[in-house]
């Protein structure tokens, strides 16, 4: 009788610890009392400012496309697909080399470090306007980086290097890129490294709060690193519901009642 109430309560005890609760699973939960009202959340991201080995992407345009060919090598090459890969992207992209700058056919060297995309391509613009044509010739210059690239690893369902061709992403999206956290990644403690000028630095950021939508770090930045961190009910080994807790604890209880069975008949 004894063994048997050991059993029970063993049952229950591991069916509570080892489930993994909704509020560890649903994102962005409201933290107010008041779920009724919605309020518009100031967007805190700042500005991308370009750091060395970025790779950028830069398109001259004008009234007579042939005036600034020159200025466009990659243009003959790309003219006959529509299709764009990192690949390619890398190739025939501009780098920003160490002393931050990028070298542009005629142009020569031009320095983009710790300038926007918007700056860079003021510099360009007026660069091109003085040296080389006038207000008339109607240059159109855009300039953007080559998408936004990030690893995310841990807790992930596709882990690895990602890149997403927008302007501005979130980690939201940055995890449904990669197929979403599995069920056993913590949301509540996401790791972000973050490259800086001056070196990386490590953010946590917690996904079930809707507070995290004020982070800086909610704000994907190019070559950013995810790491999902697993909970503790995956390093248990129990199970991550209720019916796969019971399932396991069955499947040993059995084998043990099996090797105690054999054990007696020897």
């Amino acid at each position: 009788m004894k063994i048997k109430n050991s059993i029970t309560i063993t049952l229950i005890f591991l069916f509570l610890v080892s489930c993994i609760p909704n509020k560890d699973l649903v994102y962005l939960q409201k933290t107010e009392k008041n779920n009724t009202e919605y309020q518009v959340n100031e967007i805190v991201s700042k500005p991308y400012r370009v750091q060395t080995n970025d790779i950028l992407t830069v398109s001259i345009k004008a009234l007579d496309q042939k005036l600034v060919d020159m200025f466009n090598p990659s243009t003959s090459q790309n003219q006959n697909t529509n299709q764009v890969t990192q690949q390619n992207l890398y190739f025939t992209g501009y780098s920003v080399d160490d002393h931050g700058n990028i070298r542009i056919p005629v142009l020569g060297n031009v320095n983009v470090l710790g300038y926007t995309v918007e700056e860079i391509t003021e510099i360009i613009e007026k660069k091109l306007l003085d040296d080389y044509f006038k207000y008339e010739a109607r240059l159109y210059v855009t300039v953007k980086l080559a998408g936004l690239r990030y690893t995310i690893n841990g807790e992930i369902t596709n882990p690895g290097t990602n890149v997403l061709y927008q302007d501005k992403a979130t980690i939201m999206e940055a995890i449904a890129n990669s197929g979403d956290i599995t069920i056993t990644g913590n949301r509540k403690e996401v790791q972000v490294i973050r490259k800086y000028p001056q070196g990386y630095e490590t953010y946590t950021i917690d996904l079930t709060k809707d507070t995290a939508i004020s982070s800086p770090y909610f704000y994907l930045q190019p070559n950013d690193y995810i790491y999902i961190k697993p909970l503790k009910q995956k390093s248990w080994g129990t199970g991550t519901t209720g019916v796969q807790t019971i399932t396991t604890v069955i499947s040993a209880l059995s084998l043990v009642t099996t090797v105690i069975l054999l054990s007696k008949n020897l």
